[in-house]
């Protein structure tokens, strides 16, 4: 049997071409204009997400990247399902990193789409892998919401296995870093750990035209569920961050205080002494009980590096404000 190696060599590389191709028009997902809208708003699409959150000098193995490849057309097309999904590096551990891509029809979700999600959480799982939501999305596809939810296998699934990674000791981190609407909503607060970044991002059932339709209320979007609204008002979100880069960095610092499942969730890293002066705590802690002190300066003098990233930081200020008027 002759075999013309030549040939085939010439035909694997013409396919290997075409396939780098389709990935980098897929790496596009919406297009370079609503990239560009992106952009505008202040915020970085989703492969700019991920690439600022993992390790420098790390790689991302990005998993789906052809789901729904010619699919959805008579809608326009939904480059990887509207959604990224791959394992990177954070904070020197391996993680399964899900982001919504805003570029694709606002982040909406497709029947696919779902689909795509719910085997990033069976990889998860599977491999007992820390998961980092970037959720950016406007919610359900309406013209296809009846093909959504209905069976077990589609997007409801995907908050029983919120618990299930729950119950398994399996760290989830949600970054709301601009919309997060209706049945979306549920995913980042049933994880350990939900951030939100301030003017860009919002929680809510419905939208404030949905109010105004259905009640009357005129309200704007940033008050109904903003990042003040949820950080300082219902304690829905634990962080409150300034821009994506700031949300980012503060994923990065709680991975860094995350430890494996077999470790029951903590780090395992060498010990560091406080900066701030251990001796200063007698000085600090006034002699009679009933004093009040600053405990932010004991827990400087007592904790590694004196580094502490207080939780519900903004909720806990509101709250006092609200009780001193």
């Amino acid at each position: 049997m002759n075999i013309d190696f030549n040939k085939n060599e010439d035909a694997m590389k013409l396919k290997i071409a075409e396939l780098n191709k389709k990935l980098a028009e897929i790496s596009l997902g919406g297009g370079k204009e609503n990239i560009a809208k992106q952009h505008k708003k202040g915020k970085l699409t989703a492969r700019e997400r991920i690439d600022y959150l993992i390790d420098k000098k790390s790689n991302f193995l990005e998993l789906g990247a052809l789901v729904a490849d010619e699919m959805y057309k008579e809608y326009g097309g939904c480059p990887a399902a509207g959604v990224i999904m791959g394992i990177g590096y954070v904070s020197g551990k391996q993680c399964l990193i899900v982001a919504n891509d805003a570029t694709v029809k606002a982040g909406a979700w497709f029947p696919i789409t779902a689909k795509k999600n719910l085997r990033a959480q069976e990889i998860a799982m599977e491999n007992r892998l820390p998961i980092i939501y970037l959720v950016d999305s406007a919610g359900v596809f309406l013209p296809l919401q009846d093909e959504i939810f209905p069976d077990k296998e589609h997007f409801g699934r995907i908050f029983r296995n919120n618990a299930r990674m729950s119950s398994m000791g399996i760290t989830q981190i949600s970054a709301v870093m601009g919309s997060c609407v209706a049945g979306g909503a549920y995913l980042p607060i049933m994880s350990d750990d939900a951030l939100i970044v301030d003017k860009t991002a919002s929680i809510f059932l419905a939208g404030s035209y949905l109010v105004k339709a259905a009640i009357g209320e005129e309200i704007d979007n940033e008050t109904l569920g903003g990042a003040t609204t949820h950080c300082e008002i219902s304690g829905v979100t634990d962080f409150k961050a300034k821009d994506d880069k700031d949300c980012l960095d503060r994923i990065r610092k709680i991975m860094d205080k995350t430890g494996t499942v077999e470790s029951t969730g903590y780090n395992r890293t060498e010990p560091a002494l406080p900066e701030e002066d251990e001796q200063e705590i007698y000085g600090i802690i006034p002699e009679k009980r009933d004093k009040p002190y600053k405990v932010r300066e004991i827990i400087k003098r007592l904790v590694d590096k004196s580094e502490f990233d207080e939780y519900k930081k903004d909720l806990v200020k509101a709250y006092f404000v609200d009780m001193q008027e």
